[in-house]
């Protein structure tokens, strides 16, 4: 059986990695609802320019998430399969949360948001309910991958360690200067280009063809 398919999603995988960081790093840091208004107003190219980066980096880490699930064949296969489920869920809410930007964006520039009705916009229930799952998935999805992948041992093991710290790093980033915060998201970029190196290896072909 031919796996070209399996260099194409690796290297969607380490482009959605990579916009994901860059979108990371670009969007603006606000404190509560007021502050991502004032940002909204004096830096709205930006706020959608990050928009777009995210969803880009949801539809490529999606396309890149079956090269991931290869690294499972007999070992740490059920973990594997419900951490990509998990992690699914987290890359879906990434677009969900790029066309709430622009959402949000598009209220703000016609005035239709105004600095008296934003907290209660930013508390409403079920778009606290959409945030928190969102991270979820992603931080839950990328800590169980990196278990998997060292129940697996089809990786070296520096590459679940750097997810893992990333998803543990989630822990403490209240505490963490805002640029260490966002730096912390080059381990998750190092460990999903350590899984998109290792399935293009001719090791991991042979053993999938």
């Amino acid at each position: 059986m031919r796996m070209d398919w399996v260099p194409v999603s690796a290297a969607l995988l380490l482009t959605g990695a990579l916009a994901l960081c860059l979108g990371g790093f670009l969007l603006p840091s606000s404190d509560n609802g007021s502050d991502s208004l004032r940002i909204v107003e004096e830096q709205s190219g930006q706020w959608l320019t990050v928009a777009v980066i995210l969803f880009i980096a949801s539809v490529c880490l999606t396309l890149g998430l079956p090269a991931v699930l290869t690294m499972f064949e007999h070992r740490g296969w059920t973990l594997g399969m419900i951490s990509g489920i998990v992690l699914e869920v987290g890359f879906i809410g990434t677009a969900g949360f790029a066309m709430l930007m622009v959402f949000f964006r598009s209220l703000v520039i016609t005035d239709a948001i105004r600095d008296r009705n934003i907290d209660d916009i930013a508390h409403e229930a079920g778009l606290a309910v959409f945030l928190y799952t969102w991270i979820a998935g992603l931080y839950l999805g990328e800590l169980l991958l990196g278990i998997a992948l060292l129940r697996a041992g089809t990786t070296p093991r520096w590459i679940p360690a750097a997810l893992i710290l990333h998803a543990l790093s989630f822990t403490i980033s209240g505490v963490l200067p805002e640029i260490l915060t966002k730096a912390t998201i080059l381990l998750l970029v190092a460990g999903f280009a350590g899984i998109a190196v290792q399935t293009t290896t001719p090791e991991h072909r042979r053993r999938l063809g």
